[in-house]
């Protein structure tokens, strides 16, 4: 086995322990212990992935494939800034201020600068899928540095940081399933349909997803704001 091939092996590995984990902690009761120990497994296995995906987006470099290489390396940007948002939303909860840091800012910045360098190449290349995907790059940048402003505001800032950044790194998992394990598990569903719907369709489960925790977390909040009735004078006299 060459390093080449090892390195191969070892981020598919890593890819499938990711993708149990996801839907492990995605089934697990939130805040209890055993979703965090899961979702720490996950996190560790995002930067595995990272790890073992930046020599395979080199080595396309190398070989001269350099509009996939440069691709390769975009998608491994998301997936890493996704990662950092997700670990540190959980650990700096309660300091809004840490989070949205220097290292916040320069994510944001480097998702706006690559996701305008691949609509650029998406357009030369006449590329749809570089061209959709460099969309997400621009918008997580962009709205990135919008909620920083408006962030602390809201008590439960961190969750919302938490389950979106970890949304969007289990797009990154489902799509490397269904683009490479999927297929060999099941060549005779391989086509044009799936190649797309594989790259588009965790995307827009992820964006609905979202859209539905944000409603929850929203109600949640409302109702906490909400004014409680008085106690009765009974009821006080009692616990009096």
């Amino acid at each position: 086995m060459t390093l080449y091939q090892f390195i191969v092996a070892t981020h598919a590995a890593i890819g499938m322990i990711a993708l149990a984990c996801f839907w492990m902690a995605a089934l697990l009761r939130k805040g209890s212990v055993l979703h965090r120990r899961v979702g720490q497994v996950y996190l560790l296995a995002m930067v595995g992935i990272c790890i073992t995906g930046a020599p395979l987006a080199g080595s396309h470099f190398i070989d001269g494939h350099v509009v996939t290489g440069a691709f390769l390396s975009y998608l491994l940007l998301l997936l890493l800034v996704a990662t950092w948002s997700g670990w540190r939303a959980a650990r700096d909860k309660h300091d809004v201020a840490r989070y949205t840091g220097t290292m916040y800012v320069i994510g944001a910045w480097m998702l706006l600068a690559a996701g305008a360098s691949m609509m650029a190449l998406g357009v030369f290349k006449a590329s749809p899928l570089i061209a959709g995907f460099s969309i997400i790059g621009l918008y997580a940048g962009y709205d990135s540095l919008r909620r920083r402003r408006s962030m602390s505001q809201h008590p439960r800032w961190w969750l919302r940081e938490h389950y979106s950044a970890m949304f969007g790194t289990g797009v990154a998992t489902h799509i490397a399933f269904l683009t490479i394990g999927m297929p060999r598990l099941l060549p005779m569903l391989d086509g044009p349909v799936l190649h797309y719907a594989a790259w588009f369709a965790p995307l827009l489960v992820a964006q609905i997803a979202t859209v539905v925790q944000d409603r929850k977390h929203r109600a949640a909040a409302m109702q906490d704001r909400s004014p409680r009735p008085p106690t009765p004078p009974a009821a006080r006299a009692s616990t009096g």
